[in-house]
């Protein structure tokens, strides 16, 4: 049995429990098929990180790793947990660069320790997000978020010879000189941490190394950082080793997909399905480029290849993305030309069926919305019963958290089929994504909220009223929407990572 150590990005549910939920098979609870592509691996992660704003022990975090890589054959690793304790505190902290560079030196040691390990990390440019909210970022971002974000999108458009006119140094005058000197400063020790993980990769401390687009955009402070990124990366000739695209919760996935490919001497072929023929050339929301070019991205990410043809694909990729604009989950149902005439959800949901029929693995990136399934898919995929036939199935937050997710489920069903670790972790896709994410938290968002004395980014505790109220309200959807699997779904708990609305940790499974 390989070994693989992981480093969580940070103690949520989607980085904490969703790769160890779904790579780290129970070996009592076998495929229920054979495979011809098998491989028995166990995940190794820390006991505990850290906690939203507070971030995990750095000085347990590199015991932890020193304990546990000696013999491990892979190491699956955050630099953002590993240099911050985590995603939110790397926005947060006041550490220098010099207390962050002494905190990457271990990775050298784990490789002069274990000449066998092979590390595969990821490390997020610092975001901006364009709206004003403290609930992940510094607390003066609540007062000026929105124009510290636009400050970074005048500033690039500058750079480049636009013309932007006076709004910038009328946006100077509403920032506190205090707030953006902060800002800005961290930006500096985060980017100088970027690019010293490639001179990791370079040094051949790290083997491959993704850098995710965690909230990007076209113009502003994150894409000004991923330009001087990709200059060095271009530079020093990095490309097969670096890649840069959006993404950021999916991404440890990614790399254990890649890592049980390459330990298997395997690149799958994946074959992508569009719903829309438009839909290739969509920018997603939150994103920063067109959906083609960001999935092949996503597919060599995780060791496989992109193919052109169905008949060559050892996996098929449905990809449910609208033909423009792509709206928020919480608006259906829609009614527009972009999902409802330029995308023909008939025939996606038919070629599915009739290409499981066919023997094919088949796995739906469901990112027609963002947060959010697409409901009227699910109905569909309920009504004809595929539910629980397709290899994977994911339709939450971004489009990359969807698509990532979605081809680790479907290659690592290649190497598994259809084992408990598979059925648990699809069925809580539906609830998670469909149920919760597409249906329940708008509703207790605006009708039950404020009569508890709560609000969308407080709900007090992690196991209470919200989650009570939450976990009977998937139930009800469970019967009614899921209705062709309800009898063998069972919801064991819900509660709130992080006391807030926008996520739910889950834990259910699927009978046989």
């Amino acid at each position: 049995m390989k070994k693989i150590v992981l480093l969580p990005l940070d103690e949520r549910p989607c980085n904490y429990n969703f790769p160890y939920k779904l790579f780290n098979k129970n070996r009592n609870t076998g495929a229920l098929a054979p495979s011809n592509m098998d491989l028995d691996f166990q995940i190794i992660k820390p006991d505990k990180l850290g906690d939203k704003k507070t971030p995990a022990n750095t000085m347990e975090i590199q015991k932890f790793l020193k304990e546990s890589c000696k013999d491990a054959d892979g190491l699956v690793i955050s630099i953002d947990t590993l240099a911050y304790g985590g995603l939110i505190p790397s926005r947060l902290h006041h550490s220098s660069a010099e207390e962050i560079r002494e905190r990457l030196e271990i990775i050298k040691e784990l490789k002069k320790d274990n000449e066998k390990l092979k590390i595969y990390a990821f490390h997020c440019i610092m975001r901006c997000p364009k709206y004003s909210s403290n609930d992940e970022e510094p607390d003066y971002y609540e007062e000026c978020g929105a124009e510290i974000h636009k400050i970074g999108e005048l500033e690039h458009k500058a750079r480049l010879g636009m013309d932007i006119g006076k709004e910038l140094d009328d946006l100077y005058k509403k920032v506190k000189s205090q707030y953006l000197e902060d800002y800005t400063g961290r930006r500096k020790v985060n980017l100088s941490l970027n690019l010293l993980s490639l001179d990791y990769v370079k040094e051949g401390y790290i083997d491959f190394l993704i850098i995710p687009q965690d909230d990007s955009a076209k113009y502003g402070f994150t894409a000004m950082d991923q330009e001087i990124v990709r200059e060095k990366i271009t530079k020093e000739l990095l490309q097969d080793q670096v890649l840069m695209y959006p993404g950021a919760d999916e991404v440890a996935m990614t790399l254990l997909t890649r890592v049980i490919n390459n330990l298997n001497g395997r690149t799958p072929n994946i074959y992508i399905k569009y719903a829309s023929i438009h839909a290739p050339y969509i920018i997603p929301a939150y994103e920063d480029r067109s959906l083609g070019e960001t999935l092949k991205y996503q597919i060599m990410a995780a060791g496989c290849m992109q193919t052109e043809s169905s008949p060559e694909a050892d996996l098929i990729l449905a990809v449910s993305a609208p033909a423009g604009e792509m709206l928020e989950a919480s608006a259906q149902p829609v009614k527009n030309q972009n999902y409802c005439v330029e995308r023909n959800l008939t025939e996606f949901v038919l070629y599915i069926e009739e290409q499981l029929k066919k023997g094919k693995a088949v796995t739906i990136g469901d990112n027609a919305f963002a947060n959010g399934s697409d409901l009227e898919l699910i109905a569909l995929l309920n009504k004809r019963n595929l539910l629980m036939k397709v290899a994977g199935y994911a339709g939450w937050n971004t489009s990359s958290n969807t698509l990532g997710t979605a081809i680790s489920q479907g290659v690592l069903y290649l190497y598994r089929n259809d084992c408990k670790e598979h059925r648990d972790f699809l069925v809580e896709r539906y609830i998670e994504d469909a149920g919760y994410c597409g249906v329940v938290r708008k509703y207790i968002t605006e009708h039950k909220l404020e009569s508890l004395g709560m609000n969308y980014f407080d709900v007090k505790e992690s196991n209470g009223i919200a989650s009570t109220l939450i976990r009977e309200m998937l139930q009800e959807f469970v019967d009614s929407k899921l209705s062709s699997i309800a009898e063998k779904v069972c919801i064991n708990q819900v509660y709130m990572p992080w006391r807030r609305m926008f996520e739910i940790g889950i834990d259910a499974n699927y009978k046989i």
